[in-house]
């Protein structure tokens, strides 16, 4: 496999200096800018998210959901002095805050378009195994609606379609698999088919042979693992690469299954992203294995197989902390958002008059009912906030706002709650402390 020092300077050598990538946020774009950027690249990310990071040595950092971008004008500015665009943005499912048709066929065709017309001529794209046999879910048949507008301009393209991808840095998938590790009795999930994993640093490297002017043109390349794995088998290279010992596999039911993955498409509609979503279910069924010889024979570059690939970077503290974390998240912001709107509920209901009976012990008078009721819709506005994407940062600084006034408040109109047995101060220590946590772990990429 060819090292990323053997391409060093080669942007210089071989003409194409600026490179925009489009979707820097994700897993493979923002590897592919890192390692452009070390190779000598002028580089420009495209992000939609404004809190995304993208990697350090970008020269320039665009802020735009390429779904929203739907007329070939719209990305003209975007496209001065940049001489390749590598094309990664996607999505797994639609919900309120994704799109796939505008993420993988309409914005990326006006994209294509644009480039033709502005003489940016190399577009390395970005699909998915087994597009072009079965269009199952949406993801898959907008995905294969983009190769098609791409295959259909006057352009030096390339269609690059990854089995899954694995790495060191984790997101979707790859982070599934690294929790699933983690677990000592693993989920057996129904009907899930053979998986021919591809290593990122081998994606990268195939980028990165392609952005060469002088590399061929106009290809569609399976970038298809050298092995055909079962998803258990995948999880289980994981937990031998932490060092834990077998894990006890409990098959799931068809109906428990299908539990989970509505579960997922109900955490989608708050704006969060979870793997095990009703697309992943009808994806990952028919697996995603391939035939890597035209890649191999076109590039030079030989897959990784997932054993090499360990074997090559044990595993640290840090994988392993990340691991285990991986259920406790959802279940941490889970609780939060519940204990928030229930603590609001039930001083409005089966509470609300020990709550008048504590304001009238503090001296709050006839202010102590509109206080009560004061206090329950805050905590019930927190409670939701915590549950949304969007609003949970804030929704968790409320939270932590409003709990250090509680116990202030207590502690100067009510310091004898600090002795009652059941410790409704002292409780707020542990709170803080999980509110604290649930900061550390909201980025998602």
């Amino acid at each position: 496999m060819p090292l990323l020092a053997d391409n060093a300077g080669g942007s210089e050598a071989h003409g194409t200096t600026n490179v925009l990538v489009v979707g820097a946020s994700g897993l493979i774009g923002s590897s592919i800018c890192a390692s452009l950027v070390t190779a000598g690249y002028s580089v420009t990310a495209l992000a939609r998210s404004k809190s995304a990071s993208v990697p350090a040595g970008v020269e320039r950092i665009i802020r735009l959901d390429v779904a929203s971008v739907s007329a070939p004008e719209e990305w003209f500015q975007h496209l001065s002095g940049i001489d390749a665009v590598v094309n990664c943005a996607g999505t797994l499912q639609d919900s309120p805050t994704d799109d796939t048709a505008g993420v993988h066929a309409k914005g990326p065709a006006a994209l294509f378009l644009a480039c033709e017309r502005r003489g940016v001529r190399r577009v390395i794209h970005f699909s998915a195994l087994g597009v072009d046999k079965a269009q199952l879910t949406s993801f898959s048949r907008t995905k294969l609606e983009g190769d098609t507008a791409l295959m259909s301009q006057d352009l030096d393209w390339i269609v690059l379609r990854p089995s899954v991808v694995l790495g060191r840095p984790v997101f979707g998938a790859s982070a599934l698999m690294h929790g699933l590790a983690a677990l000592p009795i693993v989920p057996g999930m129904p009907s899930t088919g053979r998986l021919s994993v591809v290593q990122l640093q081998d994606v990268v490297s195939t980028v990165l042979f392609f952005l060469d002017p002088s590399a061929p043109s106009k290809v569609v390349l399976e970038l298809s693992g050298p092995e055909q794995l079962t998803f258990d088998e995948v999880v289980a290279a994981y937990r031998r690469w932490f060092g834990w010992p077998p894990a006890r596999r409990v098959p799931v039911p068809d109906f428990a299954a299908s539990g989970l993955y509505r579960l997922g498409d109900a955490a989608s509609l708050f704006g969060w992203r979870p793997p095990v979503r009703t697309t992943a279910r009808l994806e990952i069924a028919r697996g995603a294995t391939g035939d890597s010889r035209q890649w191999v024979e076109t590039t030079g570059i030989r897959p990784t197989s997932l054993k090499r690939a360990l074997r090559a970077a044990p595993a640290t503290v840090q994988d392993r902390w990340f691991a285990r974390l991986y259920f406790l998240k959802p279940l941490i912001f889970v609780v939060l958002a519940i204990f928030w709107i229930a603590t609001g509920a039930i001083s409005l209901t089966v509470g609300f008059e020990a709550g008048v009976e504590l304001m009238l012990r503090a001296g709050a008078g006839p202010l102590s009912a509109p206080g009560v009721i004061a206090g329950a819709i805050a905590d019930i506005g927190i409670g939701t906030a915590i549950a949304f994407r969007r609003l949970s940062r804030a929704g968790i600084f409320a939270a932590i706002a409003v709990s250090l006034f509680y116990g202030a408040a207590a502690t100067f109109f009510l310091p004898e709650l600090w002795n009652d047995p059941l410790g409704p101060i002292v409780k707020i220590v542990p709170i803080l402390v999980l509110h604290l946590c649930a900061l550390a772990v909201l980025e998602e990429r």
